[in-house]
């Protein structure tokens, strides 16, 4: 069986989607063997509902980038922003570096694996519906490699099942000497502002 943070198998299929949000209607393209490919997932959604993205910044991240609707948006929203979009699904990548172009913002959205990302750039805001689903340890391996990129003054936005362990990783990032303040709650799901 083939997962969404995995290479994919499968020929790719690619289908269209709209979908709604801050007062402006997007399509995007997505595809088989990403996360959410049928069009945006309810997590991803609360998210974007209960966040405002961030004019003023500069350098932003999005972390489990799947077709790029965070990319996209943040970069649309954000006009001086570079936008590093990340996955480990090369499926997903291309997906988001086509759609980053669709929206004229293909210049300023980096679609990259996780090794591309150069070492010493530090984010104002890192944007994440997380894969929850690689399991407890891996999942703290990657909150840990990547939220200490965060630049001074710097948030990330999580958002997390209730029922996949919000909670949990909640108190996870309190032990692990993060600030992170549930922001917004919606629909079985918990939007987190996490800071140094």
């Amino acid at each position: 069986m083939s997962h969404y943070f995995t290479d994919p198998k499968a020929a790719e299929v690619r289908r269209s989607v709209e979908v709604r949000f801050w007062d402006t209607d997007w399509r995007f393209t997505t595809a088989n063997e990403v996360f959410s490919a049928d069009g945006l997932d309810l997590g991803t959604a609360v998210l974007l509902r209960s966040s405002a993205p961030p004019a003023d910044a500069t350098r932003l991240l999005d972390l489990g980038c799947g077709w790029g609707v965070l990319a996209v948006a943040l970069a649309t929203a954000c006009p001086s922003a570079v936008v590093d979009a990340v996955d480990v699904n090369p499926r997903a990548l291309a997906l988001t570096a086509d759609n980053a172009r669709a929206h004229r913002v293909g210049e300023r959205v980096r679609a990259l694996t996780p090794d591309a990302v150069e070492p010493d750039v530090l984010y104002d805001e890192i944007w994440s519906n997380p894969p929850i689903r690689i399991g407890k340890q891996a999942l703290h391996e990657l909150l840990l490699t990547w939220l200490p990129r965060l630049a001074p003054g710097g948030t990330a936005r999580l958002v997390v099942g209730r029922n996949l362990g919000a909670d949990s990783l909640q108190r996870w990032l309190h032990e692990q000497g993060w600030h992170c303040d549930r922001v917004a709650s919606a629909k079985g799901f918990r939007v987190f502002a996490v800071r140094p």
